[in-house]
């Protein structure tokens, strides 16, 4: 049917007043925290963006600044893209304990809340406040070292292969991403519950490997694997001072590497625990006398393997260390 001109007038009419009153009508905002693709979240490296993801789900989205088992994170130096991403960051997730002070000094720089910065050394309880404070080991032989310190005194910052510290970190995580997404609160939890039902599961895993284990000793190259070790039963008997050389960057005193070598091919420990992401010339003379011995030497990397979730490489290298405790007791 066709209108008169004049009705075809007072429908123009009325439509342009409806967009007009569209227009100034306010608008739904967005909820604190969230974007169309979900809260955002930064984390130090792969390893705590997958429990980040594990935790948050298809909630959140998530940036790992270091994600390659190539990567150095010791060396790593902040690019324009990690400091953007962090400027844009919803929540951050550092490791603390001067692992990671690039990121740090990042977050310093960015407006982001710091109630929405976690750091998994403070929440795993295992360092001292002036470690906490200041990023630095308790001195070595130090009456008030922790029991879980490596090297024999300073404190290990690579808390991640504490089961019971990430443990913590999902709790905490879930409560901050409740906080960002109110809606999504019972979700986030219940999926850090069924995290920690994993942990749980490996944990008593490890508690098992204990009577195989019998206080026996292995070799590191580095102290990144000495929590997990621990909760074995496994001491380590490396000399400290290879280890502090070996994470500071600088070259092995000759009397301490030969120690070191002359530990390994004396097979007086059940294996060697080897990170390549730190390999160079004194790391792989300790392999090598490894090989040569047959002391079996095993990988413990400090960033995710491709394709692995955290939960599937900490599963591996809870099944790694089975397998040799059995083999030789």
């Amino acid at each position: 049917m066709r209108r008169s001109a004049a009705a075809r007038t007072s429908l123009a009419v009325f439509a342009g007043l409806g967009l007009l009153l569209s227009a100034c009508s306010p608008q739904p905002e967005a909820s604190a925290g969230k974007t169309a693709d979900g809260i955002n979240v930064v984390a130090t490296t792969n390893v705590y963006g997958d429990i980040a993801k594990t935790v948050g789900g298809d909630k959140v989205s998530v940036t790992a600044i270091i994600n390659k088992t190539s990567q150095d994170p010791h060396s790593y130096e902040a690019t324009a893209q990690d400091r953007l991403a962090v400027s844009k960051a919803d929540l951050v997730i550092e490791n603390g304990g001067g692992y990671d002070d690039f990121l740090h000094t990042l977050v310093e720089d960015s407006s982001i809340d710091a109630h929405n910065v976690l750091n998994a050394v403070e929440l795993s309880g295992m360092a001292h406040p002036e470690d906490e404070a200041t990023g630095e080991a308790t001195p070595a032989g130090s009456a008030e070292a922790d029991d879980h310190a490596h090297d024999h005194g300073g404190f290990n910052e690579h808390v991640w292969y504490s089961l019971d510290a990430m443990g913590r970190l999902a709790d905490d995580l879930a409560e901050r991403l409740g906080g960002l997404d109110p809606a999504s609160a019972a979700t986030f939890t219940a999926n850090a519950g069924t995290f920690k039902s994993e942990l749980d599961g490996l944990a008593g895993k490890l508690t098992a490997l204990k009577s195989e284990a019998a206080g026996d000793t292995v070799a590191v190259t580095e102290p990144v694997p000495l929590y997990l070790l621990a909760d074995a039963g496994l001491e380590n008997a490396t000399p400290e001072g290879y280890t502090a050389a070996i994470e500071e960057g600088s070259d092995v005193p000759p009397a301490v590497l030969k120690a070191a070598t002359d530990l390994v091919a004396s097979k007086s420990v059940r294996f060697l625990a080897y990170n390549g992401q730190t390999e160079g010339p004194q790391t792989e003379a300790l392999k090598r006398a490894a090989d040569s011995a047959g002391v079996p030497v095993v990988d413990f990397s400090e960033t995710l393997p491709e394709g692995k979730t955290y939960l599937q490489w900490m599963t591996d290298n809870v099944n790694n260390v089975s397998k040799i405790l059995e083999t030789n007791s």
